[in-house]
């Protein structure tokens, strides 16, 4: 496994990644008529000025395949973003991508995210601790429920 930042050659791919985990592991907490708009999505605007920012990683294999990604925010000390191949879960990748977005953190910050449900176990796993559960209101026009978490240092 490889890792170098992400650029804006790289979007459609990483949304497509995306867009593969929220319809292949969140339909296990999601009801179908949340999942079909909240894949349908585009590219938000913000992802541009991340990848521009350097606030992305992306995990290879040594063939260049796309095992994942994950997005920060520095001017939130925002974990934005982290998926992984369905097909690959289990095998570290998160867990790798994860170091190397707390790589770019301020320290002398919690680190915070909202968690999809069924991605909470794995930021319990990194250190995160759950605040509250809320309705994060996604561009797509639906309430996704999710968990507003932290991790200090």
């Amino acid at each position: 496994m490889q890792f170098r930042t992400g650029t804006m050659d790289d979007v459609d791919a990483l949304w497509a990644l995306r867009t593969r985990c929220v319809r292949e592991t969140c339909s296990s907490h999601y009801p179908a008529e949340v999942i079909a708009p909240w894949s349908a999505s585009p590219a938000p605007a913000q992802y541009t000025r991340l990848l521009e920012q350097g606030g992305c990683v992306v995990a290879e294999d040594v063939q260049g395949a796309l095992l994942g990604f994950g997005v920060f925010d520095a001017s939130g000390n925002e974990v934005d973003a982290l998926f992984v191949d369905p097909d690959r879960g289990g095998q570290g990748i998160g867990q790798a991508l994860m170091q190397h977005l707390l790589d770019m953190a301020d320290r002398s910050r919690d680190v915070v995210l909202s968690a999809s449900l069924n991605a909470v176990p794995f930021y319990q796993r990194q250190g995160f601790i759950s605040m509250r559960e809320e309705a994060y209101p996604h561009p797509s026009g639906v309430a996704l429920a999710s968990v507003s978490m932290r991790r200090p240092w």
